[in-house]
């Protein structure tokens, strides 16, 4: 699709009706730091600020967003942290797992799913307005993970509940609308309860310089490809490790490392001696399982452990 064509169809307005029947269809079904990636960051009085674009889908691909299933938890053997299979239709060794222990009626096993539960999360394409904590990033593009909350102010969007409010397709580079994202911390935990759409406008007057930003996004489809999905063998035999089944290992500093990327892309603030305390409790699980096992050497684990650490701590 050229750029024209996506105009035409801004002016028509026919991809807010496909944008819809592709998030109910999505509704209906189960299914290390990156620096192409944005996040909001808090001032120091807990609160955060920024506005932002949302773009439309990338040349050649369909949608401006994209989701991904994830799990995220640990066992007596480590970090379990990978993609769920269930993104792309595929069956997952968790989620036949999690099947079993809430159909067994038993609330420690429910209690047990619920903490190993899948992680939705959606990627898309935005432009930065404005970031009051790095103005450097305004008029980037950038990659956006955000949950169902903010996924679902976008369909509120498109999908107004009362009849006095006009749809409007946030991704539209004419016809969308800034996102004011409005942060603040609730329980402990990042809140986006008051962000808005502003009013519905062009996000530049000058044609050119949109085409530019259209053609500096980043695959979305990319998330989803094959080789960001390990195979169902080898998912079962990293859950039957990490659960305490198997023998077969990842080094500590895997381990380590793993936790560590997930930390730093998660949207929640967790502070480095949250990530330090968790990595220590990862490091002495292991520590003590690899004292019982012959594959491996316990003292070259403990020098990388300790390797590990002391870069966190020059960081």
């Amino acid at each position: 699709m050229s750029f024209s064509d996506l105009k035409k169809q801004s002016s028509l307005g026919s991809l807010t009706a496909k944008l819809t029947k592709e998030a109910e269809k999505m509704n209906n079904k189960g299914g290390g730091a990156d620096d192409r990636l944005w996040k909001p960051e808090m001032d120091k009085s807990g609160n955060g600020y920024a506005v932002i674009r949302f773009l439309p889908a990338p040349d050649g691909e369909d949608l401006p967003w994209v989701k991904l299933f994830s799990h995220a938890f640990q066992g007596p053997g480590g970090w379990y942290i990978e993609n769920s299979l269930t993104t792309i239709g595929g069956k997952d060794p968790v989620g036949e797992l999690n099947r079993e222990l809430w159909n067994s009626g038993n609330e420690k096993d429910k209690e047990t799913v619920r903490k190993q539960k899948r992680k939705l999360s959606f990627y898309a394409n935005i432009y930065v307005v404005k970031d009051p904590a790095n103005p450097q990033n305004e008029g980037g593009v950038f990659l956006y993970k955000f949950g169902k909350k903010i996924f679902d102010k976008i369909m509120d969007a498109m999908q107004p509940e009362f009849e006095d409010e006009t749809p409007i397709n946030p991704f539209d580079f004419w016809q969308g609308a800034n996102f004011k994202l409005k942060l603040k911390k609730v329980a402990g935990y990042w809140n986006y309860d008051s962000s808005e759409f502003d009013r519905p406008g062009p996000l530049l007057d000058d044609d050119d310089a949109m085409e530019a930003i259209w053609k500096k996004q980043y695959s979305l489809s990319a998330f989803t490809a094959a080789d960001q999905f390990k195979s169902y063998d080898e998912l079962k035999k990293r859950l039957d490790y990490v659960l305490g089944n198997k023998s077969t290992r990842m080094t500590t500093v895997e381990e380590e490392t793993e936790y560590d990327n997930y930390a730093a892309t998660e949207q929640k603030s967790v502070s480095e001696e949250e990530v330090l305390r968790k990595l220590e409790t990862s490091y002495q699980q292991s520590k003590a399982a690899a004292e019982d096992s012959s594959t491996s050497s316990a003292d070259d684990e403990d020098d990388d452990a300790m390797s590990y650490f002391a870069k966190l701590a020059d960081s």
